[in-house]
């Protein structure tokens, strides 16, 4: 295997000679959201060059994760519901709508099942997505190796292979976007981002910097309380546990760590399609003793599970900044010991006879990732690199604004957040009647956010887009790293990319009012709403998604069809320069007394809308 400074002085000696290609949209790498980018952006007309790591497209949704990682069942972005959809379909026309793959597919009525999948029905599917549409180029097997930029503009990036001496290819384009989990290009391109944790005080943020978490069985506070009856009004799936912060262990100092790292392996219990489990070398069962063993997901199609375990806590910081050498060291230690540790639970006697019967019944799926030792082709890399963008998401963005039952709303909203804050141990720190250092799950005190459209413009870069490591902080970021929220991101990225380009401009000086009416008509997700299927046709679905943003509504009920009150149409008649302002004051119109106007909600919304649209 080569180094990678031997393979970029390959890469550079050659550049001369480098394949020069012209797009209208660069998209860097295949993962949901990239996919979902590159996808709405061609079918807006632009051509587009998307460029992957591997020659394997999807991401963790192809490399084992198995399940939609979301709370909400309903429609959130064309693209992601097309690709849900497409999923279902396959299970029920290849196996009958009454077949138990079919069953195991489909949402089932509570917990972490919501629509699960085989690794390589994801990867066909969304293969398919992609070689559906002539304006994309996929270009597979290359990582960046150099980007030009003048500027705050990005003139090209060079692509090469990392284990072969091939022709580097150079990509000019109008506009870049960083689709990575990694957030390579956006360093290569000297974005100012973040790695690690934030401290407590540097955004006022609750859980921020060195935490541990201790479950308690009850709210520990009145406001906990008061966010758990709200919270249970939401048509999400529900987690309901609580947590404290112990004290005073819980400094809250800011650290270079991110969250835990490891590989969705995917077991079967199918005697024809399951492989042994050998002794590996080196095995040292002391060490895998200390080991977190849980968590297989409930059942995946055809007799498989899906392992998220184990976690080697501390070496995922690590693989964060090394080169792509340096991180297949990283995921070949995950990997020896993923092995190591389900020969241990089929074999150590230490572990506990039926619970060693149960695993005794699973092996490595023989018909997935063939090609590569059985191993996911991606490592699941929770969190990387995050850009200092334009706004910096935070914790308090995923939780109760003051005076209202919703997040605080943001007037150029592109998409949703709605998993609960969830972040996996940083480091392997323990102490008695805790969680692992930094693992938390704030399961009832989070609330569905609005991520800004400044937050994927990074500092100092005009043309690019980073709409997988936003701008977020670490405790934030829970929230948004699943992959439904980063392809309802990801879509509107592709018609921001859309527009700037049609317009002659960089997306940094679009529009973005602009850009949330096209978003709002074209079924893109911009607020969560109870009562609003955000596919329908009906102009006051629109209507309702656009006003979200300008703080038209005080919780997450848009009631469209109840009578609008004189209080709440004056106030919805007002200027506000801040959008957060008219929601505190619809919330106070909505508490007083007032006549009805004769009007619905979504009548008025709509005929607003349709005003706006026409000027």
């Amino acid at each position: 295997m080569k180094t990678l400074f031997a393979v970029l002085m390959v890469a550079f000696a050659s550049s001369a000679r480098a394949e020069k290609v012209e797009t209208d949209l660069c998209v860097y790498e295949a993962t949901p959201g990239g996919i979902a980018m590159a996808v709405r952006a061609a079918r807006e007309g632009l051509s587009v060059v998307l460029v992957n790591h591997n020659d394997h497209l999807g991401g963790i949704l192809s490399n084992g994760l198995g399940v939609w990682d979301t709370l909400w069942e309903g429609k959130r972005a064309p693209i992601y519901d097309e690709v849900r959809q497409a999923i279902f379909d396959h299970y029920r026309t290849a196996y009958g709508e009454k077949s138990p793959q079919y069953r195991d597919a489909l949402p089932g009525k509570s917990g972490h099942t919501n629509g699960k999948f085989e690794p390589k029905v994801a990867e066909m599917v969304l293969t398919n997505l992609v070689k559906k549409e002539p304006r994309i180029r996929l270009i597979t097997n290359r990582v960046i190796s150099a980007v030009k930029r003048e500027g705050a503009l990005i003139q090209s990036v060079s692509f090469m292979s990392l284990w072969a001496n091939v022709e580097a290819i150079e990509v000019q384009a109008k506009v870049f976007a960083d689709c990575s989990y990694e957030g390579d290009l956006a360093a290569l391109a000297k974005v100012p981002y973040r790695v690690g944790r934030e401290a407590r005080d540097e955004f006022n943020e609750p859980h921020a910097g060195v935490i541990f978490m201790s479950p308690v069985k009850s709210a520990p506070t009145p406001e906990m309380a008061r966010a758990a009856e709200l919270h249970h009004r939401l048509k999400l799936r529900k987690f309901s546990g609580f947590q404290r912060i112990k004290q005073p262990e819980s400094t809250g100092e800011a650290d270079g760590n991110v969250q835990a790292f490891n590989y969705r392996t995917i077991l079967s219990s199918d005697p024809a399609n399951r492989l042994p489990v050998e002794k590996p070398a080196n095995y040292d069962p002391e060490k895998l003793k200390l080991l977190e063993h849980g968590s297989i997901v409930s059942p995946i199609p055809n007799s498989k599970r899906g392992w998220n375990r184990p976690q080697l806590v501390g070496m995922q910081t690590e693989y964060v900044e090394a080169d792509w050498t340096g991180r297949q060291k990283v995921m070949n230690a995950f990997g020896d010991t993923t092995m190591a540790l389900l020969y241990f639970l089929q074999n150590d006697p230490s572990v506990d006879p039926a619970r060693q019967k149960s695993w005794r019944e699973f092996g490595l799926a023989k018909d997935e990732f063939a090609d590569n030792g059985h191993r996911p082709h991606e490592f699941y890399v929770r969190e990387a690199r995050r850009i200092t963008g334009r706004y910096i998401f935070t914790q308090h963005d995923a939780m109760l604004a003051g005076g209202l039952e919703r997040a605080p709303v943001h007037a150029d909203s592109i998409g949703v957040t709605e998993w609960y804050l969830d972040t996996h141990a940083c480091t392997p720190r323990r102490i008695e009647g805790a969680l692992e250092e930094g693992k938390m799950m704030l399961d009832v005190e989070t609330f569905p956010g609005q991520v800004p459209y400044r937050a994927i413009l990074p500092q100092g870069v005009d043309n690019l887009l980073v709409p997988v490591c936003l701008s977020s902080t670490h405790v934030a970021w829970g929230t948004i790293r699943l992959e439904p929220t980063w392809m309802n991101l990801c879509e509107s990225a592709g018609h921001a990319a859309a527009m700037a380009v049609q317009q002659q401009i960089a997306p940094a000086k679009l529009d973005p009012d602009a850009l949330l009416r096209n978003l709002a008509k074209s079924h893109v997700m911009l607020s969560f709403f109870n009562d609003v299927d955000v596919s329908s046709d009906d102009p006051q679905v629109a209507a309702a998604q656009y006003f979200a943003t300008k703080g038209f509504f005080a919780d997450y009920d848009a009631k469209l069809d109840g009578p609008l009150t004189e209080a709440v149409k004056a106030v919805w008649q007002q200027n506000f320069d801040d959008p957060q302002k008219r929601a505190e004051a619809v919330a106070n119109a909505e508490k007083a007394s007032s006549t009805p106007t004769g009007q619905t909600r979504g009548e008025v919304l709509r005929v607003m809308f349709e005003s706006l649209m026409k000027h």
